[in-house]
């Protein structure tokens, strides 16, 4: 018989006139990473919460360690041995990482309430040389990059010397170096008896370091299988409740001349004489490492960065970016990598989002039309499959998927001429992965040119015509579709050299 670390049987959960979880069970065992996957909206987030004690279960049962609880808050479930990775970061950016790490639980000179600063000191770079990382535990975390600020997160988790450790979406934003470190400490604490639960839409991560996982569907228990029992197809079906044939649906369509055209861009310190150009129904990849400078292209394409050396032409005319609008007008969109704090204004509804890029469109003489506005609203909520009550409902409380669509369809309206899509499946499930590429394909359709920015090599691959691969603020190669490799791209990425179109290469 399974000795169980932990037990979640028959879990229910309502909020206002949703039920959002029925009757799920899980459970873990010490010295497992069990893997929870369903699509955004199925459940996975409220039922950690609960394991986190920051929701209360309606119905059911959590049992650790062969006794029944209740988690009534977070500071319970720490002091039972549960410690949590939120995908959305919980650092105070103006303390230092040290007191980020030990927050609450500093350590004290006796009973006189002193802090013992050299001893906090001493324990954070400890658990922060076991993520191979060597950041001064004094730096205030705000400064560190998304990535770094992840990293910290674990490292506080690692501190609280949790039985049961929950990872959601842990290697979003991290480096392929910053992975590898976490998938060691993984194996290590997999040897001391930890439980971990990982939630990731990263197909290959789960049958990488995964021993069992669970599915879950519309607020159901699909079912649990061993990973080395299962296969990604059986997988995307179990989620979905319908089999995705290819998880990258790229077609072929003729392309045109240049709609967006880039040369000699440069923005000290980030970017460095960049050329490159973008033809109608093309889409273009940008692949590299984090720090690579590829968002910092996005943004000064868009005027978020305003840069003073360099052409950028539009459908062959030279345009003037030096803020959003100036992109806005030349027919430019931007979905930006970070959908909640750039993306969105998540206390606004659905279709206040939707219409804030079209005010032009819904509004007269400075009044805005809340008939147009609904109007705009309901058809791309049909168009694009987004799960809502209906266009007043509050944009964050939606899914990340479903938030993701709202990025996108705002900037839909726009009839864009070039879209640049940076990272636009980032935490995003396998089913609205699809319905993105879908549409992407309905872009260059219609003869629109595509920019994407990808960290996911396989998306990369899967869905460009031309893949540019950026290494320190510079274009270091460009491969064509039928020549790309992870391998090769990887080697550009790193510095190895200069690829080309036409097979020739070049040290830097």
């Amino acid at each position: 018989m399974t000795t169980y670390l932990l037990e979640m049987n028959d879990i229910s959960k309502s909020f206002p006139g949703v039920r959002v979880l029925d009757q799920v069970t899980f459970n873990l065992t010490g010295g497992e990473v069990h893997a929870l996957m369903g699509e955004n909206g199925a459940g996975k987030s409220t039922l950690m919460k609960i394991l986190g004690g920051i929701h209360r279960r309606d119905g059911g049962t959590v049992i650790l360690k062969g006794t029944p609880c209740e988690i009534a808050s977070p500071s319970m479930a720490q002091s039972l041995g549960i410690a949590m990775i939120h995908q959305e970061l919980n650092l105070i950016p103006h303390l230092t990482v040290m007191e980020n790490i030990f927050l609450g639980r500093e350590f004290t000179y006796g009973r006189s309430g002193m802090i013992n600063w050299g001893k906090m000191r001493q324990e954070s770079v400890r658990f922060l040389s076991q993520l191979g990382l060597s950041i001064d535990p004094g730096i205030v975390a705000g400064e560190l990059s998304v990535g770094q600020q992840q990293m910290i997160e674990i490292a506080k988790a690692l501190s609280m010397n949790a039985e049961i450790l929950v990872l959601d979406e842990p290697t979003a934003a991290l480096t392929d170096r910053e992975i590898e470190a976490l998938f060691t400490v993984i194996e290590s604490l997999k040897a001391n008896g930890v439980g971990m639960i990982y939630i990731s839409h990263r197909m290959e991560e789960i049958f990488r370091i995964c021993d069992r996982v669970t599915v879950m569907r519309d607020g159901h228990t699909v079912g649990t299988d061993r990973v080395a029992d299962t296969n990604i197809d059986k997988l995307v079906k179990m989620m979905v409740g319908r089999e995705i044939k290819d998880r990258f649906p790229k077609i072929d369509v003729s392309v045109g001349d240049p709609k967006l055209e880039v040369q000699g861009l440069s923005l000290p310190g980030k970017l460095h004489d960049i050329s490159f150009a973008v033809r109608s129904g093309e889409i273009v990849g940008i692949a590299g490492l984090m720090g690579a400078g590829r968002t910092e292209l996005a943004k000064a394409l868009f005027g978020v960065t305003p840069v003073r050396q360099g052409e950028i032409r539009v459908n062959g005319r030279p345009v003037a970016i030096r803020k959003p609008v100036d992109a806005i007008r030349a027919g430019i969109a931007l979905v930006t990598e970070d959908r909640k704090d750039e993306g969105l204004l998540l206390n606004l509804s659905v279709k206040d989002n939707i219409s804030l890029p079209n005010l032009k469109d819904v509004s007269s003489f400075g009044f805005v039309s809340r008939s147009k506005e609904t109007g705009i609203s309901e058809r791309l909520i049909s168009q694009l499959l987004i799960k809502t009550p209906n266009g007043e409902q509050k944009v964050g409380s939606l899914s990340g998927g479903n938030q993701q669509k709202v990025v996108i369809g705002k900037w839909l309206e726009t009839n864009p001429q070039v879209f640049i899509l940076d990272e636009p499946t980032r935490g995003v499930d396998i089913g609205a992965k699809k319905e993105i590429y879908d549409l992407m394909n309905q872009l260059v359709s219609r003869g629109v040119a595509i920019l994407m920015i990808s960290s996911e090599l396989p998306e990369v691959l899967g869905m460009s015509d031309r893949i540019l691969v950026m290494h320190e603020g510079r274009i270091a190669g460009e491969f064509a579709r039928g020549e790309a490799t992870q391998e090769n791209i990887m080697h550009c990425a790193t510095g190895g050299g200069k690829h080309h179109a036409n097979g020739s290469e070049s040290g830097r």
